[in-house]
């Protein structure tokens, strides 16, 4: 049967738009409001809310890894992404129940334990949800396209608004209804998007052309060794991991260390493949896709202190008024899916404009200069910290000029990064280099919520009792940070000829 076209793409195109924008919306729903909600409900101290913030970020981030793995092999896509969906739609539902605010009795602070661990299930369904969906519906978008299809990057560049769409209107619809009308305002808007998501999935899914099935229906239908299908199995063994997901966002040093683990693994394993598996040619480029990676780390670290460092510090010591309207702190983290509407296309305009000339920089120089920014913007935080308002609040416009920093840096670092694993890669092992690009994505986002930590003020009743001191404790943090982007950016640029070199001729 032909495949049916809407705006002349594969209609499946669309099902996996909406997916992925409802699924986003729920995501960046909550993500802004995730440490406020810690610090002001809950009574959390900064350094436990940051433990908890990067416990399940590294593991939203690592999580597709397996889930990933397991599509290929068993599930396929449509069964990972509708698993996947009913344990995110559990998840931020759960979110929604907020218990009893905290409260302090003679100096202690007393918390609804039992809606504590209603939170951390939640978050635990929503780990294994994203590792089920997230890879996958992505996948799906390339099975609908041939390699040869011209139309195959406007399909993905479609996709990935959707993502922004999603990104952009939940941050600013959550974020307000959270911080306004209650949490259970945002998580709980962020849940029925979820569900929107889910729905549209199920009901459109013949779309998908047969694109998404598993690879062997009779190994997945064939007896494992519980005794059950192997599809069954998977379901129950992600159950399994829900439960140990919940116990470890409780005690975070584990996360820390499973990260540590992997990571030794992954960069030992891929040191003995280059060394005993690759010739020259390979070698060398593989080698400068492990620096670039590594050096990806550090991008990372700064750029996700938007939902850490960068939200406390618009919540506490940040006039948030911008062209007359007053944000909330949540609300700020739109900013960079609205630049990424404005600049995305001007960049992918510059490149190709660039690279007619001979002029486009090469992957290493663009790192350069992604990280770079990432350093500039929390330059121009310094820059506004140094000169507050009469009120001693900094104008929430130098935040603005952060985020487009940020954005800018992020549009020269990441769909570069992702297109140099494909291409630098050993074909043997692109997927294993996809996954460590993940891991290294993961481990950052457990290091960035390490370094807020830095910036850890006292509060009370989730009020900050000194708002100069904390303004001084974050000029110093985003000071340090600030040097960091442009020393690791300019040693980029200095050792750029020899990855240049290292790459042979993979621009």
């Amino acid at each position: 049967m032909p495949s049916r076209t809407l705006l002349g793409h594969p209609s499946g195109l669309f099902v996996c738009f909406a997916t992925e924008m409802w699924e986003r919306f729920s995501f960046y729903g909550m993500k802004y409001l995730l440490l406020l909600y810690l610090t002001k409900y809950h009574l959390f101290t900064d350094e436990l809310g940051l433990d908890v913030l990067g416990a399940y970020a590294g593991l939203v981030y690592g999580m597709p890894i397996i889930g990933g793995l397991l599509a290929d092999r068993y599930l396929g896509m449509r069964k990972s992404v509708v698993f996947g969906g009913i344990l995110l739609v559990l998840g931020h539902l759960g979110m929604a129940v907020e218990g009893e605010q905290a409260r302090r009795i003679a100096g202690e602070v007393v918390r609804d334990e039992s809606a504590i661990q209603v939170f951390y299930l939640s978050l635990a369904l929503i780990v294994m949800g994203v590792g089920f969906l997230k890879p996958n519906i992505s996948t799906i978008v390339g099975r609908l396209y041939s390699e040869e299809d011209p139309r195959r990057d406007a399909g993905f560049t479609i996709f990935y608004m959707g993502i922004n769409i999603g990104a952009f209107t939940a941050t600013l619809l959550c974020g307000y209804l959270g911080e306004t009308l209650g949490w259970a305002w945002g998580f709980g808007t962020a849940g029925v998007g979820m569900v929107i998501g889910l729905v549209t999935f199920i009901v459109f899914q013949g779309h998908l052309q047969g694109h998404a099935e598993p690879a062997d229906p009779a190994r997945l239908r064939g007896k494992s060794a519980l005794g059950i299908s192997m599809e069954a199995t998977i379901y129950l063994g992600a159950i399994g991991g829900i439960a140990v997901v919940w116990q470890m966002l409780q005690f975070h040093g584990a996360v820390g260390i499973l990260l540590n683990l992997l990571s030794v693994v992954v960069l030992l394993g891929l040191l003995w493949f280059i060394v005993a598996r690759c010739n020259r040619v390979e070698r060398e480029r593989m080698i400068a896709l492990i620096l670039l990676t590594l050096s990806s780390v550090v991008f990372w670290a700064l750029f996700e202190q938007a939902a850490a460092s960068m939200t406390l510090f618009a919540d506490r010591v940040m006039n948030r008024t911008i062209f007359g309207v007053e944000l909330t702190a949540a609300q700020f983290g739109s900013l960079n899916s609205l630049f990424i509407f404005l600049f995305a296309p001007l960049f992918a305009w510059l490149w190709t404009a660039l690279g007619r000339r001979g002029l486009e920089p090469r992957t290493p120089v663009k790192f350069a200069l992604g990280t770079i920014q990432a350093g500039l913007g929390f330059g121009a935080l310094v820059y506004g910290a140094t000169h507050p308002e009469a009120s001693g609040l900094v104008a929430g416009y130098w935040m603005v000029l952060a985020y487009l920093l940020h954005t800018t840096g992020e549009l020269c670092l990441s769909p570069v990064g992702l297109s140099a694993v494909t291409r630098l890669s050993v074909p043997s092992v692109v997927g294993v280099m996809m996954g460590a690009w993940f891991l290294a994505t993961a481990y950052s986002e457990m290091l960035a919520a390490q370094i807020s930590k830095l910036a850890a003020v006292t509060t009370t009743d989730g009020v900050v009792a000194d708002g100069t001191a904390a303004l001084q404790t974050y000029t110093d943090l985003f000071t340090s940070l600030f040097h960091t982007g442009l020393v690791v950016g300019v040693v980029l640029l200095v050792f750029s000829p020899l990855l240049k070199r290292l790459m042979h001729g993979v621009h």
